[in-house]
């Protein structure tokens, strides 16, 4: 131990608050870890949820244009969809879990009732079907794009979350206490020294 550094008591109790604070901010961040772990396997659940539906709604959707293919062929189904020119209006925005923004999608009416999808009347019935499981399916998807991007940027929040946490946990405050206790053993040995030298300049007087 290095004899020639003389730690003051100022030194020691900066430390310690130091160390209540490194404490308390690693207490603070694996409550927010844990939330944060929570909230993902919420939005884990749903987002299985969701792909489950959207490949049902795909499949249904699928099975109905290859009826409207059969029945219209696909010169008319393709003229059909160059007469729409109405897309859905997407605005993103964002909302907060446990302190992570996550985006939050919103669109204009997707569904569309028969005279709003603009290609007329004069078409059968298996057009309208297909026309009617594709919008199914773009809703699915808008709302499966929220779940899956808020899920990442969980995970991603998770990830930094634990690193900070190992890091004061492993390296932070143990290098801490050891800085204190060294801090505490040099100050004794100091205390030590000057009775000694007290008790010397006595015994010559």
């Amino acid at each position: 131990m290095p004899q020639d550094i003389k730690p003051t008591r100022s030194e020691l109790l900066k430390l310690k608050k130091q160390i209540r604070l490194a404490k308390s901010g690693y207490s603070l961040l694996k409550k927010k870890r844990d939330g944060l772990i929570l909230e993902f396997f919420e939005v884990l659940k749903k987002a299985k949820t969701l792909r489950e539906e959207l490949v049902s709604e795909y499949n249904i959707a699928l099975e109905k244009m290859n009826m409207a293919r059969i029945l219209e062929g696909d010169l008319k189904i393709k003229s059909i969809a160059m007469a729409i020119n109405e897309i859905p209006d997407i605005k993103l925005a964002a909302k907060n879990i446990m302190g992570v923004k996550v985006p939050k999608i919103e669109s204009s009416e997707i569904k569309k009732a028969f005279m709003e999808r603009g290609y007329g009347i004069y078409n059968s019935s298996a057009i309208d079907e297909a026309a009617s499981a594709y919008e199914k399916v773009v809703e699915k998807i808008i709302i499966a794009a929220e779940v899956e991007t808020s899920m990442r940027k969980l995970l991603n929040e998770i990830e930094k979350t634990k690193r900070r946490v190992n890091a004061l946990e492993f390296v932070v405050i143990p290098s801490l206490d050891k800085t204190k206790g060294f801090i505490q053993l040099r100050l004794e040995e100091m205390e030590r020294e000057n009775i000694f030298r007290m008790k010397r300049i006595k015994a010559k007087a």
